[in-house]
Order: structure tokens, then sequence, then C-alpha cells
């Protein structure tokens, strides 16, 4: 058995004495894991490291087995990365998003998601907006997916400004004005082309996902949130903080 792919490379872990065990995403096969032979060497290790991609060759006597890399290098983005918070949590926030998923299991929208993620993690604003839509998107290929696009008690599809926790339904203004203190905020941004995402947006959007992926994904599986989520968010703030003084 044997297969060539792209890939983005989400982490590695020893194995043995020269080799290592390769975690990537793939726009075909999801998630994968395979064996790299003599993957701690110095030529090997500057390539297997979190956001490079690189081409696959995968082989293996069954489907089954996890099997041997053979790894390229197609673009080298790690360095660049480490060199600030964003990037460095960034990078291993999105690993860890991924590793919700099941091995092996495709999802193309959030492999095209990551390809865009990991070449903007030096651009603060646009790898916050970015990030909170991977999150989204991740909700939805999990099975919960969020209905922003009408008030769940009304149906209208105008002046939608709250979420529902209990439902992850959008809510008018005026349908969720009762109730507004036991809402979500949603961010006008991501349901209206036109609106700029600004930070007050981008603190709600991460609230809304926040609480979602907490309720229906971390919780019942014992997972608590991933540290690099509150190191990517403090990051993007300590930059804008930065920027306006």
């Amino acid at each position: 058995m044997e297969w060539r792919e792209e890939a983005i490379v989400l982490g590695v872990r020893r194995h043995g004495e020269t080799s290592v065990i390769a975690e990537v995403m793939t726009r075909e096969r999801g998630r994968h894991l395979g064996l790299v032979r003599g993957g701690r060497s110095r030529k090997q290790q500057p390539v297997l490291q979190p956001g490079n991609s690189v081409a696959i060759h995968w082989r293996a006597r069954l489907d089954e087995h996890m099997g041997a890399f053979l790894i390229e290098p197609l673009e080298l983005r790690a360095a660049r990365l480490m060199e600030n918070g964003i990037g460095l949590n960034g990078v291993q926030l999105v690993a860890a998003h991924l590793r919700l998923l099941a091995e092996r299991d495709p999802h193309a929208r959030l492999y095209d998601g990551l390809a865009v993620i990991v070449d903007h993690l030096d651009e603060p604003d646009k790898a916050a907006e970015l990030m909170l839509r991977f999150e989204i998107a991740l909700l939805e290929e999990l099975g919960f997916g969020l209905d922003l696009e009408r008030c769940a008690a009304t149906g209208r599809r105008d002046d939608l400004v709250y979420v529902s926790p209990k439902s992850g339904r959008a809510v008018s203004r005026e349908a969720g004005e009762p109730w507004r203190d036991k809402l979500l905020p949603l961010p006008a941004f991501l349901i209206e082309s036109d609106t700029a995402c600004d930070p007050r947006s981008l603190v709600d959007g991460f609230r809304m996902t926040g609480y979602f992926l907490s309720r229906h994904v971390f919780e019942p599986r014992g997972l608590a949130e991933p540290l690099s989520r509150a190191g990517f968010l403090a990051a993007i703030e300590k930059i804008r903080a930065r920027a306006s003084a």
C-alpha cells in the first residue's frame, strides 16, 4: 500500500534512537501518522517542524498499519512562525484543534483553512480572524455547527446580534432583548460581508467559539482548553496594544 500527497506538519515525537513519528495533516487523508526513519538527523529536523509544508510518500504492508513516511520539503515556514507569540501559539493551537478529529478522517475544508492560517500568522488581525473562522468550521466538522443565518425565534435574517448558548442559533435584536444578558454576542462581520472585523468583535467571537468548544467538545471528552489558545489570544492583544500605544 502506498500514496503520495502534500501535507502540513503538525508535530513529531521521538521513536527509538534516530527516528520520529510524524503527525501531518493532508487534504485527502486527514490527520495521519507515519514513521520517519532518520527523522532526528540534522537534515530532517528542520523539515519536520510544525507549520512546514512537505511532500509525503507513505508506504505500509497493510492499509491499517501506521506505515512509514518519506518526506521532502516544499515550504519551510517554521523559523518565521517561531519568531513571535502569535506564530508559535497559533501553529500549536491549530494542531491541537485538528487532534480532536479522528485520524485518517478527511476534512478538506479544515486542511484548506490550515494552509491559509500558517501563511498569515505574522499578520495579527488577519491571523485572529482566520483562527476564529477556523474554530467555527471545526465545530461544524465535529457535528456541532452554529446556525448564524436566521433568527431562532422569528426566522428573520436581518438584525442578528445574539447567539443562543443552548441551541447555537442566531437571535435577532428584538427577539433577544428580554434575555440579552443570557445570550452570546454575535459579531457582525461573521454574517455581513461589508462589516469590518474590529477588536471588540474578535473578543466576542472567540468567547462564542470557546463556549461551544468547551460545552460540546472539551468537557464531554474530559479535556481542558489548549493552553495555546489563551497564549494565542494574549499574543494578539499584546501586539495590538503595542501598536495602539
